[in-house]
């Protein structure tokens, strides 16, 4: 029996696209990028419709969501008013270049949106890397159990996202995968 995941993301300089393409790997998921102008076309609304869970990911600007993120959660309300996405499972990624940056709102911010609309929620279920040895490299360095968050440099492409946070984001992946295994 298949399962699908979708993933539903904004990335406004390609670092969050790539912690998403990570989630994507190990979950093997779709993925549905959300236009410049915070747009999704109707197949993806399809999709999302269709899949047994939906992993939400927005980097961090401002202390909350894009406003890219915040017109598709807006734009969901016809989802909500008929609960169709009732008892899907839900989780939820950030990015910023802030170590903090106060990722933990954003993911708040995801986590109510998932509450809204009757889903269930999934953590990331690791332990930190939090020894003195721990660098960027380990998985888990940033310590989050909500969701996933990730922290690249302002100055950094995105094909330098942090070792750490691209294993993070696969181990993330396999998490939603594996619990949407046992769900079912």
């Amino acid at each position: 029996m298949s399962h699908s995941i979708s993933i539903v993301f904004h990335s406004g300089y390609g670092h969050t696209r790539r912690i998403a393409q990570a989630v994507a790997e190990s979950g093997d998921a779709r993925l549905h990028e959300l236009d410049a102008e915070g747009v999704l076309a109707a197949p993806d609304w399809e999709a999302l419709q269709a899949a047994d869970a939906i992993v939400l990911g927005s980097p961090t600007y401002m202390g909350n969501v894009s406003w890219q993120f915040k017109r598709f959660m807006d734009t969901s309300s016809s989802v909500w008013m008929h609960q169709r996405w009732k008892n899907k499972l839900a989780a939820g990624f950030t990015n910023s270049a802030g170590i903090n940056g106060d990722k933990l709102a954003t993911l708040g911010a995801l986590f109510t949106f998932s509450q809204q609309h009757g889903m269930l929620w999934v953590g990331t279920g690791m332990m930190p890397a939090n020894a003195k040895a721990s660098t960027r490299d380990d998985v888990n360095y940033l310590a989050s159990f909500s969701g996933l968050m990730a922290a690249t440099p302002a100055d950094a492409s995105p094909e330098e996202v942090a070792v750490g946070d691209l294993q993070t984001a696969r181990a993330f992946g396999e998490r939603i995968r594996q619990t949407l295994q046992r769900f079912k």
